[in-house]
């Protein structure tokens, strides 16, 4: 298994990004992923980009809008190259009231608007939500039929939006598990608690049973190990007591 990454988006309320940098880096973790609010302007990328020198954090993925990257795929790249991102993962679409066949044009859209980006050398894939799991009518889900768009699609499984959604998330990764390039490792605290961080927990300190997603993950194509919080009261508990847990598993 890699070093494990920290996402962000776990600190976006609690700037700012230098700091939330050296706090990351001072906890062990070795590489971040990125969102697109921290690309907003060249000054903002170029902070980032100097932040992650200072502190010797590498950041090989990366979550870019699906507008982003079907509109203005030569902006991704740049952005992309610029931070020495590897993967480029689209993380969400608005329109979640489609039907099988909308879901499947989307696949086939989403591959269309990777191609460049592909083609420049990156590797690209889509992000799971709780919405892909929604029953169809059908033995296809969602995400099926997201991933259907094209093999080359890669998929950033996270762990507990699929258990939200009903899941077994470890179906999922049995599924999935040629296709996948990385995980989001994210925990679900137990029921009626952590109201105020919208129901998460920090990883290893909820109800997921985490020695098995491990073990399972490390058994597919993941490449990438990228530890999240939705909504944390406090960021640095939240990065130090994962980061703890999962080296322990």
């Amino acid at each position: 298994m890699t070093d494990f990454s920290y996402q962000l988006y776990s600190s976006r309320n609690f700037p700012p990004l230098s700091d939330t940098l050296k706090m990351v880096a001072a906890a062990g973790y070795r590489q971040v992923e990125g969102y697109g609010g921290l690309y907003g302007s060249d000054e903002a990328i170029e902070t980032l980009r100097a932040g992650l020198g200072e502190t010797g954090l590498a950041m090989p993925t990366s979550h870019f809008s699906y507008e982003l990257v079907r509109d203005e795929p030569r902006r991704a790249i740049e952005i992309a190259k610029a931070l020495d991102v590897k993967a480029v993962l689209v993380p969400f679409i608005g329109d979640h009231d489609r039907d099988a066949a909308a879901w499947a044009q989307f696949g086939r859209d989403l591959a269309e608007a990777g191609k460049p980006i592909q083609d420049a050398g990156f590797q690209f894939g889509w992000h799971n939500h709780a919405f892909e799991f929604a029953d169809l009518g059908g033995e296809d889900k969602p995400l099926d039929l997201i991933l259907g768009g094209s093999e080359d699609v890669r998929l950033e499984l996270d762990i507990a939006w699929a258990e939200v959604a009903g899941e077994r998330a470890l179906d999922w990764v049995a599924k999935y598990a040629d296709r996948m390039i990385a995980v989001h490792l994210k925990d679900i605290a137990p029921a009626g608690t952590a109201e105020d961080e919208d129901g998460w927990a920090d990883v290893g300190h909820g109800v997921l049973d985490w020695a098995a997603i491990i073990e399972a993950t490390a058994n597919t194509r993941a490449e990438y190990f990228v530890i999240e919080h939705d909504n944390p009261s406090d960021d640095k508990r939240f990065a130090t007591r994962s980061i703890a847990a999962a080296n322990a598993l």
